[in-house]
């Protein structure tokens, strides 16, 4: 009897439980579409906008242009933009890739968990400093020290934006190549230390090889935070492109043209006006090539190290 009486309950429990997994399912499956739906109307946005400026200037003249100059001499060439974004993007690179990776591996390998819980938290907490922070210290620290130190810098210089830019990024670098590391198997560690390794060999040859699909991740998510930066780089390094640039003078990437473009009294339907989406499907396809070699990269030796 009491048996039967169970049953109804038992069978009316699963059925809720059900249709509470289908409810979550469905709702976290919302989340995931608006991401894809809020991307592709960006993409959809900058590419209509981008046809009609190239119905107007030939993609030849933009992509291969040496001359960036849309309010005054109607010239479009986005390769100065290019090339001082990178030039940027790769001096940060210089700052941010081995102090990451470093701060990584003692975080990692060699630090306790007390010193862990401070370090990590004073690191990530760089993260959450807004960039104008970083390009007023730039305009009105770096700047001047460097002078200092005996380096011909002007008021506006891509070192000092370079600098603080991959500063902005160590804490993604170091957090998400620590994540890495630490999920590396404490049985690859053990089996070096028996083979007689020290503790530095263990995290060069083994942990940091283990955890390298991770950390070419970090790399490439840094760098394209690093591309996409705008405040540090319109207050530090100035907005004056050219097609070679150099650390010492002032330069303009693809981030500040678009601010320039957007805050002047250029007319809404302007060719000038269309040029700054031209620039911006021009970055995202940057960036999004940037992701696909990661992924391409990460997978490749998580195959090797597997």
């Amino acid at each position: 009897m009491s048996q039967e009486t169970r049953t109804p309950d038992f069978v009316g429990g699963s059925t809720a439980r059900s249709a509470q997994e289908q409810t979550i399912k469905w709702i976290l499956f919302a989340c995931a579409a608006l991401s894809v739906f809020v991307t592709v109307a960006i993409v959809v946005t900058l590419l209509v906008d981008a046809i009609q400026f190239f119905a107007d200037v030939s993609p030849a003249d933009f992509f291969l242009g040496t001359d960036w100059s849309p309010k005054i001499n109607q010239e479009f060439g986005v390769l100065p933009l290019v090339s001082g974004t990178l030039f940027v993007t790769v001096m940060s690179a210089m700052i941010a890739i081995p102090v990451g990776v470093a701060s990584a591996a003692y975080l990692s390998e060699y630090a306790s968990s007390r010193t862990r819980s401070v370090i990590k938290p004073a690191l990530e907490i760089l993260a959450g400093i807004p960039t104008v922070v970083y390009g007023y210290f730039a305009l009105a620290y770096v700047t001047p020290a460097l002078r200092e130190v005996g380096l011909p810098l002007g008021t506006f210089n891509a070192l000092s934006a370079s600098i603080m830019v991959g500063i902005m990024i160590i804490p993604m670098v170091s957090s998400l190549s620590e994540d890495a590391m630490t999920a590396v198997p404490d049985s690859l560690r053990q089996a070096g230390y028996g083979l007689g390794a020290t503790k530095f060999e263990v995290s060069t040859g083994i942990v940091i090889p283990a955890a390298i699909s991770g950390i070419f991740s970090s790399f490439i998510l840094a760098l394209s935070r690093a591309i996409g930066e705008t405040m540090i780089v319109v207050m530090a390094s100035g907005m004056r492109s050219r097609l070679i640039p150099s650390p010492f003078e002032s330069l303009e990437v693809m981030t500040a043209a678009m601010v320039e473009l957007v805050t002047t009294d250029i007319a809404g339907g302007s060719i000038a006006y269309k040029s700054m989406f031209a620039i911006g499907i021009t970055l995202f396809a940057i960036t999004f090539v940037m992701n696909l070699a990661s992924n391409v990269i990460a997978e490749r030796y998580q195959e090797e190290y597997r």
